[in-house]
């Protein structure tokens, strides 16, 4: 991998991981003044308390810059609020202990299980729904970030050529991406590395073409997914509203499977019921499916 940051936090720290004192991580983040460990140590000492508890009991520091240096240490990378390098959308990132994300943790083990098992051909998952607005393009930007703090190599390919957000989501504006790719005009240097995170790596869409599905049809987008197999041990690709356009499908085929997002009280059951049809006729195999809350 090309990034030089080793450190899941977005400071750069060194060394980082077990090796670090609580201390060390608070003040070499930003989140401890200096000055103020020797206060936090003399009331250590003074009251029989943990680092991070004494450092709460004065007042200087938050629970959440404590979950904070817990998690550097043992090298889970999440960032801290306010960071303006990945969108608050981008939930994983942020507040990794909170209820969604546990929710998110669950269905990465369920795919861990049911897909991505090591077995060969299993490297690639799309995402798919019906209709926009379904929180697709959310659940595959987060389940990515969930992924990678698992320490899986993990790849997220916004292969929605016709109305692209994970460039947003991930701030990496208007580059070359898939759509470059398979018009012969890009290779894969166009895949981005996230050093905020540890393991992960965004494939933006990259302009939006005209010929959006005549691209995703191409050969070339098999062989790109097969020479990234190689490189990552997860492939998330987010995808066009199924029911509106091809694109989904043929996505869908390229990658061998599909998982099913739908929104409570907004999804129709009939356009659910088609698109799993059409999914059965690429022989992609639906893997399961995600009911997003309303």
């Amino acid at each position: 991998m090309s990034s030089q940051t080793l450190c899941a936090v977005p400071q750069v720290i060194s060394p980082c991981g077990r090796d670090r004192s609580l201390g060390a991580i608070l003040v070499d983040s930003g989140r401890l003044a200096p000055e103020a460990v020797e206060r936090v140590l003399r009331a250590q000492k003074e009251q029989g308390l943990r680092f991070g508890d004494a450092a709460i009991s004065l007042g200087l520091v938050s629970d959440e810059d404590i979950q904070f240096a817990f998690a550097a240490q043992f090298e889970y990378p999440y960032l801290k609020t306010g960071d303006q390098s990945v969108s608050a959308e981008v939930i994983a990132a942020f507040k990794p202990f909170t209820a969604v994300v546990e929710q998110l943790r669950a269905l990465r083990s369920q795919l861990m299980l049911r897909w991505f098992n090591g077995e060969p051909g299993h490297r690639a998952l799309s995402l798919v729904s019906a209709d926009r607005g379904e929180g697709r393009s959310f659940l595959a930007a987060n389940l990515a970030v969930v992924f990678s703090q698992l320490g899986e190599r993990t790849l997220l390919i916004d292969a929605d050529l016709r109305n692209p957000r994970q460039h947003e989501l991930f701030r990496l504006g208007s580059r070359a991406g898939l759509s470059a790719i398979l018009a012969g005009r890009a290779g894969t240097d166009a895949v981005i590395r996230i050093t905020s995170m540890v393991d992960l790596s965004v494939l933006p869409a990259g302009l939006v073409p005209p010929n959006p599905l005549e691209l995703l049809g191409r050969p070339q987008f098999a062989s790109l997914l097969d020479d990234l197999a190689k490189q990552f041990d997860v492939i998330l690709l987010d995808t066009p509203a199924g029911a509106l356009m091809g694109d989904a499908q043929t996505i869908a085929a390229r990658a061998g499977s599909a998982l099913l997002v739908a929104r409570q009280n907004a999804s129709l059951t009939r356009s659910l019921q088609q698109l799993t049809a059409t999914l059965g006729e690429t022989n992609a195999a639906v893997v399961g499916s995600v009911l997003n809350a309303g």
